[in-house]
This record gives C-alpha cells, sequence and structure tokens, in this order.
C-alpha cells in the first residue's frame, strides 16, 4: 500500500514550548469574537510541568495529573475595577501532561490543546468543573 505523506519518524519531535504557545493561540483565535473580547486581559502561559506548590495545593498525585489551570478571579466574581494588587488573570497549559495525555488517546493534539484552552477559559467565566462537565455531557 503507498502512501502520499510519509512522517519522517527518525527527524519527528514532540511539539517546543512555542508550537504549543502557536497551538494556544490558535484555538483562542476560533473562538467566536465575542469569547474573545471578553478574555482580552487573560494572560496565556505556557509551561512544561505545573509548579509544585499548584501540585501540592490541588492534591495532584504527579505532575502529569494536570493539563490546564486557571487562576485569578473570574468574570462574575470580579468587581468594576480589579483591586489594588489583584494579579491578572491566567491560563496555564502544562505541555508535558497535555503530550502523555495526547499519547494514551486518540485525539489530535490540536483538539485536546483546544478543549483544555476552552475549559480554562470557561473558568474565567465563572462556571465550576461540575457546570463544564453538564455543558459537555448536554452538548453530546
Amino acid at each position: 500500500m503507498a502512501r502520499t505523506a510519509q512522517i519522517d519518524w527518525d527527524r519527528a519531535k514532540a511539539p517546543s514550548l512555542e508550537a504549543f504557545e502557536d497551538l494556544a493561540q490558535a484555538a483562542f483565535d476560533r473562538l467566536p469574537q465575542a469569547f474573545r473580547a471578553l478574555c482580552a486581559d487573560v494572560i496565556f502561559n505556557v509551561t512544561e510541568f505545573p509548579e509544585d506548590d499548584v501540585l501540592k495545593e490541588l492534591e495532584a498525585e504527579s505532575p502529569f495529573d494536570l493539563l490546564g489551570l486557571f487562576t485569578g478571579v473570574g468574570l462574575p466574581q470580579q468587581g468594576y475595577a480589579p483591586q489594588t494588587g489583584q494579579m491578572p488573570n491566567t491560563i496555564h497549559l502544562y505541555r508535558r501532561p497535555i503530550l502523555d495525555y495526547w499519547a494514551e488517546h486518540d485525539e489530535s493534539l490540536g483538539s485536546i490543546v483546544s478543549h483544555v484552552m476552552i475549559h480554562e477559559i470557561g473558568h474565567h467565566f465563572g462556571f465550576s468543573d461540575e457546570d463544564m462537565e453538564a455543558i459537555e455531557q448536554a452538548a453530546g
């Protein structure tokens, strides 16, 4: 069976942090403009793994347990103006745990990055994990 597009496995590498940033930006760019406007002040941060203090606080058993994280104050909880000293809302994507998840599941890497990004944006909008799970189940 002839293949038209071969992958050069000898040269193939896992996407770099920069490539992950590009994937995250592409996922964000595909969102409706109204949602992107509500995320104008959100910082997107791609790192290899979550920080040790984050893992401890969330009682994670492994650094691979967390694919992404929202830190900050959700839109519904914010006042008219940010509080003095309030850190900006940040969405963290963790490259190595996402790659590990990708290797174990039958999904495209872009789809996983998009899912994690949208999930964390949901927290920015004030949704809990349970809220988002219910929305995903209702959507099929």
